[in-house]
């Protein structure tokens, strides 16, 4: 089982690294889990098998900020390994609200492509300094008027194993040689690096489509469905 976050993150890294596009830097990596609120935990488990229920019930994620993007893909339940991708959003369009940074228990909304409705994840102080350098994709507003100030952090990308780092941080991946840049469905192509993101008609964010380059998402080939989420 991967204990230190260093562990954790270099799995990250290296399951993203297959299916990442060529050139792509890796920024910072955060680990969250979805549910109530940790703190309620105690209340739960006066309850008899309620605790069991709730901790049964939390789905555990990685958010990776890249050059370009914020990947999010499944974390065993039992072991903090890296599972399958199953979200790509623009650093421009990170579809988070409410995200409050705390002294232990920080949070934000996320709107997962499979759900309904934004899912609470919650982030332990032990990933606090990489929920800083994630915060610099944050949208305007998503913060809450009562969460403590972030602390964005220059930070080195993580190293890219035999590869050097083409792309720069804020800029979208180079196009494939001899192809056009992919783009997402429906969607028109990306702004360039300094041009404001259009506004899209009729709903904060674009829908929510697999990001360029992905593999073994919702809706593409090869997508089966990780177990946490049957």
């Amino acid at each position: 089982m991967a204990i230190r976050r260093a562990t954790q993150k270099k799995q990250v890294i290296e399951q993203l690294s297959q299916v990442a596009p060529p050139g792509e830097t890796f920024i910072a990596c955060v680990h969250v889990e979805t549910g109530p609120s940790p703190w309620l935990n105690a209340i739960f488990d006066e309850v008899p098998g309620l605790g069991l229920i709730v901790a049964l019930t939390r789905k555990f994620y990685f958010l990776t900020l890249t050059s370009s993007s914020v990947v999010v893909n499944t974390a065993s339940r039992f072991t903090n390994r890296p599972g399958e991708v199953v979200a790509v959003y623009p650093r421009a369009a990170f579809p988070v609200t409410r995200v409050k940074r705390a002294t232990v228990w920080s949070s934000m909304y996320l709107q997962l492509p499979s759900d309904s409705k934004p899912s609470r994840l919650n982030i332990h102080r032990y990933w606090r300094d990489e929920l800083d350098q994630l915060s610099v994709a944050f949208p305007a507003g998503s913060i809450d008027p009562g969460s403590q100030p972030f602390a964005p952090q220059a930070g080195q990308p993580f190293p890219q194993q035999g590869q050097p780092f083409p792309a720069q941080q804020g800029q979208p991946f180079p196009a494939q040689q001899g192809q056009p840049f992919p783009q997402q469905a429906g969607q028109p192509f990306p702004p360039q690096a300094g041009q404001p993101v259009p506004p899209q008609q009729g709903q904060p964010y674009p829908p929510q489509q697999p990001g360029p380059g992905y593999a073994g998402q919702p809706g593409n080939p090869g997508y089966v469905p990780h177990p946490d989420q049957m």
